[in-house]
This record gives C-alpha cells, structure tokens and sequence, in this order.
C-alpha cells in the first residue's frame, strides 16, 4: 500500500520548550513521505528553526499572528504541498505511527478526514478517544473500538475530528473554504466535521496516537483552570449561527453555561480556585455570547489548491522519517542514571526507544517524551498504569515489564 504525502501543521504560541518536544516526536514518524510546516510566534520560531537546522532538517516556518488558531492553521494550509494535511499542537507529542496511520486512512478515495486517540496528562490514559457533534455543538461518544471505522455523517451530525489530532484530504479542506476565522478557539474543529460531512466519510483511527499535555496559554493555567471564557461563549455562539435555527439557541446556550458551571465548580471544590474568582469566569464566558451574536461571519469560499505531490520541488521532506527500529529497555529507578545513557545512545543510532523504570511501590505511572528524544515510564511495580487499574496489584518485575512493553507495541516498533 503506498500511502498519501502528508503535510504536517503545527501552530505554535510562546511555548519553546512544548514545541521542541513535539518537533522530536514528528522527526521519529515511520511515514517516509512528510513535510512539516510550522506556523509560530516571532520567539519560539527563531529557537525552532535554528534547532531544526542545526538537525539538517527542512520545513516551511511563517509568524503566527496570534489569538487565532483557524487563521493560524489555515496560514499552514497554504504553504502545505502533501495529500493529506495533519494537525498537531505544540503542547502534544505523536506516537511514530501516527501519521501513517491516519494516511492510510486515506487510501479509501471516499474518506475525506480522519482523527486518532488522544491520551492526557498521565501519558497513558485516554484523554479523548472520539465524538461525533451535533449542530448544537454537544458532543456525542463514539464506542470505543481497537480497529479504524468510517463514519458518514451529515450536516446535522458527523464525527468531531479533534484539532489536535486530526486529518484531511487537503482538497477537500480547501474546497470548503478551510477553518472559518471566526473561531478564534474552540469548536473549529466541530465546525470542519459537520461542513466536511457532505463531501465523504470520516475514518476514526485509534491507532494513531498522540500525547495532549494541555500546557499553559493565555486562556487556562498549567493546572486546566480557565482564566478566561470569552472565546468559549463567543465561538459556540458563531457555532449556532452557523448551524442552528435561532430559536434553538437558548437551549443550547443553557447547556453551554451548566456545563462551565460544573467544570469551574470543580475546580473551586479542589481548592484551585476561590468562590469570586467563578463569577468573574462566568461573566467572561456572558460577555463572550454577546460579542459572538456580533462577530463577523465571512463567507467561506472555494480556496485552489496549490501543486502537491512529493515530486514537487517544494514539498519539504522532512529528513529521518520513515520505518527504523525500536527497542525497550527495563530497569529498577536506581538504575535509572546509566539506563537513561543508554536510551540516549539508542536514539543517536536512529532506534525509537522506550525506557521503563519501576520503584518497589505502588505508585501511579507517567509516561512521556523524554527531551532527550526517548519515551520514557516511570512508577512502581505495583501501582496502575492506567487509571482504571487498582491502586495495587501485584506484579513480578519481568511480567510488569512485559506487559508495559505489550501496550506500546501496539503503537510504536519495540523490538
């Protein structure tokens, strides 16, 4: 099976350290067709590009005008020369099958977008797996499956394809007029699924795995809590513009606000916040309603598409990507000094590497992209790997160690 070129699209925002991490995840894909192009701000680009080129990498970099992500993708859009056009943030990190997989999506001609699974925080545990979205913008679950389906949906109700994780034949994506500005966060990604619907189908692909940290930015604090709802209330106000009846939007709108009000309800039950710090999130998230009934809506036209292929000159290969080995090693934590010099002489041979380190105790994994280009787990031998594990179990080293080795394997070459 030959697979579509992809072009992959990152925006970044003023988080140089999150984007380098990203940026080593994407130099380890297993699809030998790739180009990158990057969308960022004026500080975080100059560190990007100069790592990139001090690694003998090319891609194609532009500024980021900030504050808007659609504007953001859509400036990466333009520039993109592959098939199919990926998504990605800079606070997450891809698995390195991740874009072939969602390619491969694309080998059936009537799939015109595609979206993988999303783990959170811990780097195991599935943060977003998939939904489809209604014309009210409410999220409906997808059943939880091990193998890539095709969904048709409608301009009613389609698969949400997460901004995070994402795919799309970039024909298509400029034949509808690609992401509408007028989101300028949240639900753009809601708005491309129900446009998308009528042009073809939407493969969900579990396989294709990314890594959402869900790092700090102007709207929410490292720990999730909101500082800010004004693009929350504004941009699900547009969403019902576009997609619903007027007299529908009160109902929706009141599901909007219940469902902020839980989320900060939480918080402030955890001590993350205090009680006056909720009526001021919720007036933020008033006065994005009312600037969203305001908003301007523009017309979404038809974009030609540039040449594609990779025969073309401008296709910027990212050099290193393609299939390579992969190798996971093991060790105790006091081991950890000389067994985290070994995984970083691994990556140095080209070899994707997995280190797991266990304590002699119950404690919760964590699993990440190690700066020093190798994922590494760290926990206790007896402690849960996945949230819903029990507290303890008991595990001899050598079964614990294959068992994590198991679950990787699934999702990157381990031996």
């Amino acid at each position: 099976m030959i697979l579509p070129s992809v072009s992959v699209i990152v925006t970044a925002w003023q988080r140089p350290q999150d984007l380098r991490r990203c940026l080593i995840a994407l130099q380890q894909q297993d699809h030998p067709n790739l180009e990158l192009r990057l969308v960022v701000d004026g500080p975080t680009g100059a560190q990007a590009v100069n790592a990139l080129l001090a690694a003998g990498w090319a891609g194609g970099f532009v500024a980021n005008p900030g504050k808007n992500i659609s504007v953001a993708r859509n400036i990466g859009l333009g520039m993109a020369l592959g098939d199919v056009v990926a998504f990605i943030d800079d606070d997450a990190v891809a698995e390195p099958t991740w874009a072939s997989r969602l390619a491969a999506a694309f080998c059936d001609p009537t799939v015109v977008a595609a979206t993988g699974y999303t783990r959170g925080r811990n780097g195991i545990s599935w943060q977003w797996t998939a939904a489809e979205v209604d014309h009210l913008g409410q999220d409906h679950a997808v059943p939880v499956s091990g193998k890539t389906t095709l969904h048709q949906g409608s301009a009613q109700r389609s698969v949400k394809p997460v901004g995070t994780n994402c795919a799309f034949r970039r024909k298509d994506l400029l034949a509808i007029g690609a992401f509408d500005p007028a989101y300028r966060f949240y639900l753009e990604d809601a708005d491309i699924g129900l446009r998308l619907a009528g042009r073809g189908g939407t493969a969900v692909v579990p396989g294709a795995a990314v890594h959402h940290a869900f790092a700090a930015s102007d709207r929410r604090r490292a720990d999730r809590v909101p500082t800010d709802l004004t693009e929350i209330g504004a941009s699900a106000q547009v969403f019902l513009r576009r997609h619903a009846a007027p007299d529908l939007w009160p109902v929706a709108l009141q599901s909007l606000r219940e469902e902020q009000a839980a989320r900060l309800a939480s918080h402030l039950a955890a001590g993350r916040i205090a009680s006056g710090e909720v009526a001021a999130l919720t007036a933020t998230l008033e006065a994005g309603i009312a600037e969203g009934l305001l908003r301007d809506l523009p017309d979404l036209r038809a974009i030609e598409p540039a040449s594609s292929q990779i025969a073309d000159p401008g296709f910027l290969r990212l050099a290193g990507t393609g299939p390579r080995a992969g190798q996971v090693i093991a060790g105790r934590n006091w081991q950890a000094p000389r067994l985290r010099r070994e995984a970083k002489a691994l990556v140095a041979q080209g070899i994707v590497t997995t280190l797991i380190l266990l304590s002699a105790t119950p404690r919760a994994h964590r699993h990440r992209l190690h700066p020093d280009g190798y994922w590494e787990q760290t926990g206790g031998l007896f402690g849960p790997s996945d949230r819903e594990q029990p507290r303890w179990t008991w595990w001899r080293f050598a079964a614990r160690i294959a068992a994590e080795s198991a679950r990787w394997a699934a999702f990157r070459p381990t031996n």
